[in-house]
């Protein structure tokens, strides 16, 4: 299947099935390359639709404490890009999941931006999410993933002005990705209190699917998530996981395994 098509007929599938997309976010090589495609691997057998793989980046500002250390942890093993790469190329030989690579501009500017994406695209990625690159300044970015029919996400915040969200949703392509709180990355108790009244007014401006993420951490947030959006994402609860379980990677992949598939069952919880 081409890469342009997995997300498209993801988000057709879910709305077919009247359900929201669930999405997970790791860090790849997170403890190490080995395990964390052992990890990608538990996610996918416990029923997740789209794999968001965080690229491993010394500076990453968007993170909250959580992802920063599942970074460090990646780059400590040795990650290189080229073994993110690889990583996606082992999913592929099982899976046929959609895989968004969550990056930052800098690691795409400097391998050279048309290298950058099509070695993404010969890999098996279907869509970038650049954190720190607005939609005014991707025009080179934009060009390459639509020759090559990658995917280019953005984000919206809540600090987003109504008619800016029109401009960005034009330049998107995939889904856009609505961060529901400001700040960082990290699990939260409870989700904003007007979520639903911010997810309708964006759908009034967009043509294309929303996910929302940044702080969902338990089934019941899925679930109330669920029922506004697209698709609800899920990082820091599923990462928590590995830093707790070091010293022990069966035990750390039973502890993904019974998380994830709480979180999962929250899309459909009564």
């Amino acid at each position: 299947m081409k890469t342009s098509d997995r997300i498209a007929k993801l988000f057709s599938d879910c709305k077919a099935e009247k359900r929201a997309a669930f999405v997970a976010y790791v860090c790849a090589c997170d403890p190490d390359f080995n395990q964390s495609l052992e990890v990608c691997k538990t996610l996918i057998d416990q029923g997740i639709d789209i794999i968001e793989l965080g690229v491993p980046f010394s500076d990453p500002l968007a993170d909250g404490l959580t992802n920063q250390l599942a970074a460090q942890r990646a780059l400590e093993s040795g990650c290189t890009q080229e073994d993110v790469f690889r990583l996606v190329r082992e999913i592929r030989k099982f899976s046929e999941i959609p895989i968004v690579f969550y990056t930052y501009y800098n690691l795409i500017f400097s391998q050279g931006v048309a290298e950058y994406v099509q070695k993404s695209k010969a890999a098996g990625v279907d869509g970038l999410l650049t954190l720190d690159l607005p939609p005014e300044e991707a025009d080179e970015l934009i060009e390459a993933c639509q020759d090559l029919e990658v995917a280019n996400i953005f984000i919206i915040a809540p600090t987003t002005p109504e008619e800016r969200i029109s401009k960005i949703a034009k330049r998107a392509s995939g889904f856009l990705y609505y961060v529901s709180r400001e700040g960082v990355t990290g699990e939260r108790d409870d989700l904003a209190l007007d979520l639903a009244e911010r997810v309708a007014a964006i759908r009034q401006r967009i043509n294309i699917p929303l996910v929302v993420g940044f702080g969902i951490s338990t089934a019941q947030q899925v679930h109330q998530v669920a029922r506004v959006a697209d698709g609800v994402v899920v990082g820091s609860a599923l990462v928590n996981c590995i830093p707790q379980n070091l010293d022990n990677p069966e035990r750390m992949l039973a502890s993904i395994r019974e998380k994830s598939k709480a979180l999962v069952g929250g899309l459909t919880a009564a």
